[in-house]
């Protein structure tokens, strides 16, 4: 077995050698074969390469031709659209000269149309027609114009001039009256008739009134002559169509009803006030007569000891410092606290005489502007209702409830106002009243009991200062 054994190796050396050897001619073989298929494919992508490249270079001359071309193109409707542009701007300009001309032509053509209406009135006076001509027919208007301008001036000429005809007017209760009238141009007009002559102003609707009966028919005449006065009477108008009026000079009571019910209340309530103010007042005079008088004539009696003629002097004084003092005088005896509240329970008791009325007057000149009010609204409510109902066009018709509504106001401010500085001046009077009164209880009682308070008064700018002292007697 063993001399197999190095044989078999070598046989299996030999063999091993042979597979590798095939192997390695295989691989050889196989390499080959496909560096011949790389070889081929590559030279497949390279002639594809050259191919998509000149086809790339083809569609990029043809894209940049393609791309030139739509440039041209634009450029060309670029210059078409600017052209457009330019003509839109000049058309519309031209549009806008149009519309301007057909304003202005229809601004002339209402001018022309109002001064051929104006025309026509003013030559209907003067007994001249006017052409008729539709209003597109421009021509026909421009024959009014020419036909207007012919008659104006000679028209103008006659209407200017003094001038005299029979004709009607209405007298003061307005009578129609047939009489003769003397025309001052168109501006004037006198009327001459047997008892019912002088100047003439417009009634409205084309007819005439008696304004005064200042201007006889002799004037009248001298006007018509050219031999009137230096200085004459005349009523100046524009126009007949609107009548006018004579300004009433309105009274107080005129004023006063021209306010309504709430302008009655008002000055009632002022009347009121006024006769409170004025018996206050004499309340007031009443109320301090003589207080520094009475306090003189009893001060030398207490000084003696005569309290007894001096409380008859005070009873006899019948006011209120009389009954104050007489209330001092009667408390002498108690001690000083008593005698303090009996002092100002009379002064109390004086109190409703002194402050009497001065409340009720503060009440009125507060309430009187609050109805002043009150009719300003209500008279604004008539206004708007019959503006509501008949409109604005008569001023008449709405200067009632203007009246109201200004009169009440005008009313409650003219009693609101000395209502309240007449009551705040009688009440500074009552308070200084009230005040003399508890100075003159008070001197009094320390009169009475041996303490008397001397006082000079300070000098100028200078705070006062009581000199003088208690001093006792």
């Amino acid at each position: 077995m063993k001399p197999l054994f190095p044989k078999f190796r070598k046989i299996a050396g030999v063999l091993l050698a042979a597979l590798c050897l095939g192997g390695f001619f295989a691989n050889l073989a196989e390499a080959q074969t496909l560096d011949q298929a790389y070889k081929r494919e590559f030279a497949f992508l390279a002639a594809e390469k050259n191919s998509l490249t000149a086809r790339l270079a083809e569609l990029e001359k043809n894209g940049a031709e393609r791309i030139a071309a739509a440039q041209t193109e634009i450029d060309a409707l670029q210059g078409q659209v600017l052209g457009s542009s330019l003509e839109a701007e000049r058309l519309s300009e031209a549009l806008m000269d149009a519309e301007r001309d057909a304003e202005v032509a229809a601004e002339h053509a209402d001018v022309i149309g109002g001064l051929l209406t104006q025309a026509s009135a003013t030559l209907e006076k003067g007994g001249v027609s006017l052409p008729k001509a539709k209003e597109d027919n421009r021509a026909a208007q421009i024959a009014q114009l020419r036909f207007t301008f012919e008659k104006a001036l000679p028209l103008l000429s006659q209407l200017s001039a003094v001038r005299k005809s029979k004709g009607s007017y209405f007298d003061d209760a307005g009578k129609r009256i047939d009489g003769t009238v003397v025309h001052v141009g168109q501006v004037a007009a006198y009327g001459i008739h047997e008892g019912a002559s002088g100047v003439l102003a417009p009634a409205g609707g084309d007819k005439l009134k008696i304004w005064s009966d200042e201007a006889t028919g002799n004037l009248a005449d001298a006007v018509l002559a050219g031999d009137a006065p230096p200085v004459i009477s005349l009523f100046l108008f524009e126009s007949l169509d609107q009548g006018v009026e004579k300004k009433v000079e309105q009274t107080p009571l005129m004023v006063i009803e021209s306010g309504g019910l709430v302008g009655w209340v008002i000055v009632s309530m002022g009347l009121a006030a006024l006769l409170m103010m004025i018996a206050r007042a004499i309340l007031l005079v009443q109320s301090s007569a003589r207080t520094d008088d009475l306090v003189e004539e009893i001060t030398p009696l207490l000084h003696v000891g005569r309290v007894a003629e001096a409380r008859e002097l005070c009873k006899k004084a019948k006011s209120s410092a009389g009954r104050v003092l007489k209330t001092t005088l009667e408390y002498l005896h108690k001690d000083r606290e008593t005698l303090q509240d009996a002092i100002s329970e009379a002064i109390l008791r004086e109190t409703p005489r002194i402050d009497r009325f001065g409340a009720a007057i503060l009440v009125v000149a507060t309430v009187a502007p609050l109805l002043g009010l009150l009719g300003t609204v209500t008279g604004m409510i008539a206004t708007f209702d019959i503006i509501t109902e008949f409109g604005t066009g008569n001023p008449k018709l709405l200067s009632g409830g203007i009246s109201v509504a200004l009169v009440t106001t005008e009313l409650g401010l003219i009693v609101a106002i000395p209502a309240l500085m007449g009551g705040n001046l009688l009440n500074g009077w009552g308070s200084r009243i009230k005040e003399g009164l508890d100075k003159a209880a008070l001197r009094v009682s320390n009169v009475a009991t041996g303490v008397e308070l001397s006082w000079r008064p300070p000098p100028a700018e200078e705070p006062a200062i009581i000199s003088g002292a208690l001093q006792a007697k």
